[in-house]
């Protein structure tokens, strides 16, 4: 099924004084639903290492909920960026633009990255990035620490786009569910994932999803209702879902565009028995 891909980007600001308080927003032991009317101004964060940028916290580890990722959202403005832009030598990390134009440079290769660019950053790599046009720019950063396994070599870095993957058809879906894979889910180098997942209108997860896996969604598009632990709750794109695992899950695609939302997820390790602390 073909259609017109966009990425939402927040732009914050502050609510009309006039308004209402919204509602939308929750924060339970098994979930929390952060909508894309909270990214406001007073919610913004500056970050040691990056000039002329800001950035909205949607995930960070907290015992006993989350534990394994960070999430942001940051804004880069005319000039800005940052030349060491990691401060974690252990960290590996996903970037995906959403808005404007941002050049990425992993080393001594430099790559120019539109809406839906994706680059996985590799734990330790040495890499830079910079708003070289005239408009801000935004970006969505996910965060973990890499879990090394014993005889497993360290993954590589790579650049791609939303645009170069085929979308994998969920079988027996007809095409209303497909994910866009980003790493070969057999690669055993890599301990997380951060896919797409497109439903089309009309398109539905048809049962309550349980695991071990920690998830942080953000809707890059459209809109959907989500069941999350026992609760059914409508979100829009610009809206973010923190799950802890084994919250349960399922959802429906609403409206007439493609429901799409930039999905992490924890793979591919043993469980940790001692704590997150021990990492």
């Amino acid at each position: 099924m073909k259609f017109v891909p966009t990425y939402y980007a927040p732009t914050g600001g502050l609510p009309d004084q006039n308004q209402r308080a919204r509602e939308r927003a929750h924060f339970t032991e098994s979930y929390a639903v952060i909508p894309r009317g909270t990214m406001s101004d007073i919610t913004i964060s500056y970050l040691p290492g990056w000039d002329k940028s800001r950035a909205w916290v949607l995930a960070r580890p907290l015992t006993g909920f989350s534990e394994t990722f960070a999430q942001l959202v940051v804004e880069v403005a005319p000039g800005g960026g940052s030349k060491q832009p990691e401060p974690d030598k252990d960290a590996q990390g996903v970037i995906f633009i959403l808005e404007g134009h941002l050049r990425v440079t992993i080393k001594d290769q430099t790559y120019e990255l539109d809406p839906g660019g994706y680059v996985y950053l590799a734990p330790g790599e040495d890499w830079t990035i910079a708003n070289t046009g005239d408009t801000p720019s935004t970006l969505m950063w996910v965060r973990k620490i890499h879990e090394r396994a014993p005889g497993i070599d360290l993954p590589e870095s790579f650049v791609t786009a939303d645009k170069n993957i085929t979308p994998i058809e969920m079988p027996d879906t007809a095409g209303y569910w497909s994910t866009t894979r980003f790493v070969d889910p057999s690669d055993m180098r890599h301990d997380m994932h951060v896919n797409i997942v497109t439903f089309m209108p009309g398109g539905t997860i048809p049962f309550a999803e349980t695991h071990v896996m920690e998830h942080g969604l953000y809707v890059l598009q459209g809109r959907g209702v989500y069941l999350l632990n026992q609760d059914w709750v409508e979100v829009e794109e610009g809206d973010f879902m923190w799950l802890r695992a084994f919250c349960p899950q399922a959802c429906y695609a609403a409206g007439r565009r493609p429901f799409r939302y930039l999905l992490y997820k924890d793979v591919n390790r043993h469980v940790n028995l001692r704590g997150i602390f021990s990492r």
